[in-house]
């Protein structure tokens, strides 16, 4: 039993489950914007575990292409520790492929070809574009733009603008994310000659590029409510997400560590997080 829970951990590391678990609930999400109320309880389930079993198979591949430089950075990993097998971490990205793609199949085909497309792409950037510097942190922010897209699409709601407005708020926010996190990671991102933004023009200019795309998140977050298409109660879950957003902000730029900038771009993600659970309370109530 022991070996089991062990393994269990293990694997919830290899699949870094919070984010899994948080892309499906923004496709939750998506699927709420999109209808102004509760989604059917099959469509939120399958999308959910659709974006989750693709997100959870692309974390693992990650994590298999990155075996040698965590070796180096991060040997207490799964992988590099040897505690999961390359073997089975293969297995368990193609089950994760095949429940994601499956539970997408349940929405409909438009649903099924974004998985696929999502799918493609990650393991493109997991494989190779990864060191391309900022085009990779655009694929990977796409991505997570979409993930509320997903959601418009999987309830037949394409054309929705409140749910591309979320996905670009997604995508700005996530592009700000990984633009830090390069600046955090730049010894690592030399041992895989990376072009990240911070090796080619210097930490700080990379750290500034993030802030001004934070801006932009802050910025775009009161759209919904200019517009009439969200009421007070959003304004008021806004006004204090975004107050939180600029602290956690401004202690990123005057970060004089790795080690801090990377607890301050973790503080930001939960931000993000909570923000979008708080979302789905408010307008679940206001149903």
């Amino acid at each position: 039993m022991a070996r089991l829970t062990r393994k269990a951990r293990d694997i919830s590391g290899l699949v870094k489950t919070e984010l899994p678990v948080a892309a499906g609930v923004c496709v939750v999400a998506g699927q709420l914007l999109a209808l102004g109320g509760l989604p059917p309880l099959t469509e939120a389930v399958a999308g959910f575990l659709s974006v989750f079993f693709i997100s959870g198979a692309l974390m693992i591949t990650n994590d298999y292409f990155d075996i040698e430089v965590d070796r180096v950075n991060h040997p207490e990993r799964p992988l590099p520790s040897g505690r999961v097998s390359g073997a089975e971490a293969l297995g368990l990205a193609a089950l994760f492929t095949l429940c994601g793609l499956a539970a997408a199949a349940v929405l409909g085909l438009p649903t099924f070809l974004i998985a696929a497309f999502l799918w493609v792409i990650g393991i493109l950037y997991n494989w190779k574009l990864k060191e391309s510097g900022l085009p990779g942190n655009l694929i990977v922010a796409t991505s997570v733009g979409m993930t509320f897209v997903t959601g418009g699409i999987s309830v037949g709601q394409l054309s929705n603008g409140l749910v591309w407005l979320f996905g670009a708020l997604a995508f700005f926010f996530d592009l700000a994310e990984e633009l830090a996190n390069g600046a955090m990671d730049v010894e690592g991102d030399k041992l895989r000659s990376a072009r990240s933004l911070a090796i080619v023009r210097g930490k700080r200019f990379a750290l500034g590029v993030s802030g001004l795309f934070y801006a932009v998140f802050i910025a775009l977050t009161f759209v919904p409510y200019a517009l009439g298409w969200l009421g007070l109660a959003y304004l008021a879950l806004v006004v204090v997400t975004d107050l939180v957003v600029a602290y956690f902000v401004y202690r990123l730029l005057k970060s004089d560590t790795p080690r801090e900038g990377k607890k301050m771009t973790r503080r930001l993600y939960l931000t993000l997080f909570v923000f979008v659970v708080a979302f789905i309370g408010v307008r679940l109530l206001s149903v």
